[in-house]
């Protein structure tokens, strides 16, 4: 078994904790360190994740747009799939529930859709923050609806623009 890195990372949004495996890959950022707690065994260490850190220091200055780490979120095929469709989402757009359902190839797998978007544990860098309703509603979020908010809020101020909805 490989040994599993894990560090608390302070940001605008709260306290975030990382989990890395000993090959670097992130399989985790959550909210909270109470979410750590799921995990066996973690090594309290900062080196292993000092570039998520890093990354994420720049995402909240608006100086980092897409991470460039390598993931092993670990889930079902379908979820893979939705966690990599998140990743095509531009920077400071938004989509639909349904939009993101068409996308994978199962357009009537909406709700589906949303779980697999809940089940997401690697916020920020996968980001499901970027999922609204389709009436654009902020729905759902891990994080809570106010952090979901922020996020979008510094992602669009960035962009320059409004987030735009994809139908």
């Amino acid at each position: 078994m490989s040994t599993l890195f894990a560090d608390r990372i302070s940001t605008p949004i709260g306290l975030l904790v990382g989990i890395a495996d000993d090959r670097g890959r992130l399989l985790a950022l959550e909210f909270g360190e109470e979410s750590a707690s799921r995990w066996k065994d973690l090594r309290w260490e900062a080196r292993p994740l000092a570039p998520v850190a890093t990354a994420l220091q720049r995402y909240f200055a608006g100086e980092l747009r897409q991470f460039a780490h390598e993931l092993a979120p670990g889930g079902t095929e379908f979820q893979e799939r939705v966690w990599q469709e998140l990743q095509r989402i531009p920077y400071g757009e938004t989509i639909s529930y349904g939009e993101l359902a068409r996308r994978v190839g199962k357009p009537r797998a909406v709700r589906a859709v949303g779980r697999a978007n809940g089940a997401n544990p690697i916020a920020i860098v996968i980001p499901c923050h970027r999922v609204i309703g389709s009436d654009g509603t902020l729905t759902g979020y891990g994080g809570g609806i106010e952090r979901k908010r922020a996020l979008l809020a510094l992602e669009s101020r960035v962009a320059g623009a409004q987030a735009v909805l994809t139908a």
